[in-house]
């Protein structure tokens, strides 16, 4: 019985290590900050020699690492010391989801505005259901003059079309 505390102890004491964020690597670390001379570039894909911010960046990254960050960290630390504009991709909380977001959002409406339009318009634009021919008069009824008349132009109107 003890065997089995002791064994349910050291998996509860050892959770948070396999909980845990894996260790970031060196290179992960840069990619994901921009180097700040205006290359536009990672401070891992920094080509300039002697670049005057990538390594003193690289510098600082491996010290964040040697006090055992992991990458949120490190990251975190950089973004406090340098602002939001050091970081390789943008975050998604705030003003940086709505404008990541509000461009698709507003497609999808300006789409759906133009789909039920062209439906209003196509039904609008529908040919008039034909009217039926009257019906001839029953044989054994008489006609007066008017209806004779009436007749008589209706089947020369339809002769034309």
């Amino acid at each position: 019985m003890t065997g089995a505390r002791l064994l349910l102890l050291a998996a509860l004491l050892s959770a948070p290590a396999w909980a845990a964020d894996p260790p970031a690597s060196f290179q992960e670390v840069e990619e994901s900050l921009t180097c700040q001379c205006g290359c536009g570039l990672t401070v891992h894909s920094c080509n300039h020699l002697q670049c005057p911010s990538a390594l003193p960046l690289r510098q600082e990254i491996r010290e964040q690492m040697a006090l055992g960050l992991d990458r949120s960290a490190i990251l975190a630390h950089f973004e406090s010391k340098y602002g939001e504009k050091i970081l390789s991709s943008p975050t998604t909380t705030g003003f940086n989801l709505a404008a990541w977001t509000t461009p698709f959002v507003g497609l999808a409406v300006g789409m759906l505005v133009v789909v039920f339009t062209l439906l209003r318009w196509r039904r609008r634009s529908a040919p008039p259901p034909t009217a039926a021919a009257p019906a001839p008069a029953p044989a054994g009824t008489t006609m007066s003059a008017h209806e004779k008349t009436l007749e008589r132009e209706l089947r020369q109107f339809d002769s034309r079309e």
